[in-house]
């Protein structure tokens, strides 16, 4: 068998295998001296490990989204970026005006709630329109049409916010509780990093159940499998995609107000790259597969927040975290050339069914 699989190599795969094997050779080394230099404490690996984590759990949120449209339509919701942006910038209106009228000092947790409410709400709306006006049209249309769409809508709901409500970055008010900190031994622990990896957590959870366990979460997985016979079936399709996006805008505005809690700016272009990097995510895990999307998210943040201090500080390169961006697309590339259908999409395409 291994015979056969070498006989069916041709000259850019092998350059393909070579070059994962050099990037490969080239993180191990670079840890490796990193490590040995003792450059760095272990409460400094732990600070990035769970900046890592938490930055993963709000990339994993919006992997959520363009997995579960893959699942359902096999096409890429690029649009996705600006409805995680947009349920954030919305809330922050209220936000602003329930911290100037001191209801958040007040009620913080009240008032948290709230902003969740009203980005998930403004989210999944956003979602749900631009399915109905830019999708659902071009439903039966040659794939390369509905990405071109998507792509509009992406910049139509980018420029729109920003002619309506201008450049300057804007920011929620200070949640003091989630300023404070837990101390064990040397390490400390924010109760923002805290909040948000729990609330994805509880959120991500909540999906699966939801897919696995009710009606319309069975109904999603039929029509992922196979829109004809599920229709045959008595399944309303056009109702489960509309669903579909729902869910995926609802989780992409929890994610933006959990982004704009640890990066504290609100901008009509501030989901461009997080939407890229989760996009990034889901691939990671295999597009279509919503535990791979988890992980993604989470392996991705890590990534990005640990790599470049622990692959390229060894090698003597200045200011490597100015290349988080190059080091996460590059694990991609990497995962990609050892396992295309990504980390558990060979298993999703097993066991959909």
């Amino acid at each position: 068998m291994l015979r056969q699989r070498l006989k069916r190599l041709e000259l850019t795969d092998i350059f393909i295998y070579l070059l994962g094997t050099l990037i490969l050779g080239v993180a191990i080394i670079g840890s490796i001296a990193t490590l040995a230099a003792g450059k760095y404490a272990i409460r400094a690996w732990f600070d990035l490990v769970v900046f890592g984590i938490t930055l993963g759990s709000i990339y994993a949120l919006i992997a959520l989204g363009y997995t579960l449209v893959y699942g359902i339509l096999r096409m890429i919701n690029f649009a996705h970026s600006e409805v995680f942006m947009s349920g954030p910038y919305v809330a922050y209106f209220f936000a602003d005006a329930m911290g100037k009228a001191g209801f958040v000092d007040q009620n913080p947790v009240l008032a948290l709630i709230l902003i969740f409410l009203i980005a998930m709400t403004s989210s999944t709306l956003i979602a749900i329109l631009v399915e109905r006006v830019a999708y659902r049209p071009l439903r039966h249309a040659p794939r390369l049409v509905p990405l071109i769409t998507a792509i509009g809508a992406s910049f139509f709901l980018q420029y729109t916010f920003f002619r309506l409500f201008g450049s300057n970055l804007k920011v929620y008010p200070e949640f003091k509780f989630l300023s404070a900190s837990i101390a064990f031994g040397e390490f400390k622990l924010t109760y923002l990093q805290i909040f948000v990896v729990v609330v994805a957590i509880i959120l991500m959870l909540a999906l699966h159940q939801f897919t696995q366990r009710t009606r319309v979460g069975k109904a999603m997985r039929a029509v992922a499998a196979d829109k004809e016979t599920a229709a045959l079936m008595g399944i309303n399709v056009d109702n489960i995609i509309v669903t579909t996006f729902a869910l995926g805008g609802a989780l992409a505005g929890a994610a933006g107000v959990l982004y704009v809690l640890v990066f504290n700016q609100i901008s009509a272009f501030m989901g461009f790259v997080p939407g890229i990097k989760a996009f990034t995510a889901a691939v990671l895990g295999g597009i279509g597969n919503i535990p791979g999307a988890m992980l993604g998210g989470l392996f991705l943040g890590v990534i990005e927040s640990l790599g470049p201090t622990l692959f390229l500080d060894g090698l003597g390169i200045v200011a490597p975290y100015q290349l988080k961006d190059a080091i996460a697309f590059t694990m991609l590339v990497l995962v990609l050339i050892f396992r295309p259908a990504g980390i558990l999409g060979e298993a999703l395409t097993e066991k959909k069914a």
